[in-house]
């Protein structure tokens, strides 16, 4: 009885439809340990990139639909500024604001509208497969080395209005990296960073990739009158760490939270630390880093993080 009332439900949702294709997630996979692995892994992404904006997202269901959250991913995210309201009160308010940020979203990732999984009314609704489709699209795009739970799944029914009746067809729709092999998932959800593949290769490889890096933080840091010369050792104490930080992230870091002429490890250890919690709440995955390897000159460390910083801001 209990099925029948459900499949009954999904003939009615259907039916409101008004003619368009609608996918239903079977509520047998609400329940999925994966599927809701990945809500939490969204849940937390978010709220580290946003942190600094001081928005929190609960639940993705309830706290996407207005579009607000998505208009702060797409300008922290992408550098994206769209001129739309940032509170939208109104059914109508929220939906003009939607179709302006989806716009922008599927430009900025190269999606086709009439292809992607996810539209204004999708979304408006509180569409949870639509809305997972686009954050995983959005991480996969501007935070690559995020990890995502592989081969996360979900049953469906797709229904349709026809001229004939509503047609109904389960299928399974893939969230996540869809791969049969166990060796390709396995690789998935240990991903390397960039940095401790870079120190696996020859000696000279090495060194290319540290001269653009240098380059890039010396055309940064230019303005401030300053230069470096070694990587390795001229990031150990976090002051220029510090400064080029508030350079490209866009804002001052006043000199009484840090130590400007640090003495001693202790004072050092300070500076590198709120490096890596401001990076950290920009979204950057530097979790992983020891503050302390920085002080001590550990090179790939060190690396990582400057590489980090590279690649979210080489295009700017």
């Amino acid at each position: 009885m209990a099925d029948r009332g459900a499949e009954e439900e999904k003939g009615e949702l259907c039916s409101r439809q008004g003619g368009e294709r609608k996918m239903i997630i079977q509520s047998t996979s609400l329940n999925d340990p994966k599927l809701n692995k990945l809500k939490e892994v969204l849940v937390e992404w978010i709220n580290k990139t946003l942190k600094v904006e001081h928005i929190v997202v609960r639940s993705l269901e309830e706290d996407l639909y207005d579009g607000l959250v998505f208009h702060h991913l797409l300008r922290r995210l992408a550098d994206v500024h769209v001129h739309v309201e940032e509170i939208a009160l109104s059914t109508d308010a929220q939906v003009r604001k939607l179709e302006v940020i989806l716009t922008a979203l599927n430009e900025t990732l190269e999606m086709n509208e009439e292809t992607v999984k996810w539209n204004v009314k999708l979304i408006h609704s509180r569409d949870l497969l639509a809305t997972l489709h686009l954050l995983v699209a959005i991480a996969r795009r501007f935070q690559p080395d995020l990890v995502l739970p592989p081969n996360v799944s979900v049953e469906v029914i797709q229904c349709e209005v026809t001229k004939s009746g509503v047609k109904a067809d389960k299928q399974t729709e893939f969230i996540t990296f869809q791969s049969n092999s166990s060796e390709a998932l396995e690789r998935e959800s240990n991903k390397e960073c960039p940095i401790d593949e870079l120190f696996k290769l020859e000696a000279h490889k090495i060194e290319t990739v540290k001269k653009a890096i240098l380059h890039f933080v010396n055309k940064n840091m230019s303005s401030l009158g300053l230069n470096v010369t070694d990587l390795d050792k001229q990031f150990a104490d976090g002051v220029i760490l510090l400064l080029l930080i508030g350079q490209l992230e866009g804002f001052f870091i006043p000199l009484c939270e840090f130590f400007l002429c640090p003495v001693g490890s202790s004072e050092m250890l300070h500076n590198v630390t709120l490096a890596l919690d401001l990076l950290i709440d920009r979204g950057l995955p530097v979790q992983s880093v020891d503050p302390q390897d920085i002080v001590s000159q550990d090179v790939p460390a060190t690396v990582k993080v400057l590489y980090y910083l590279f690649n979210r801001h080489k295009n700017k």
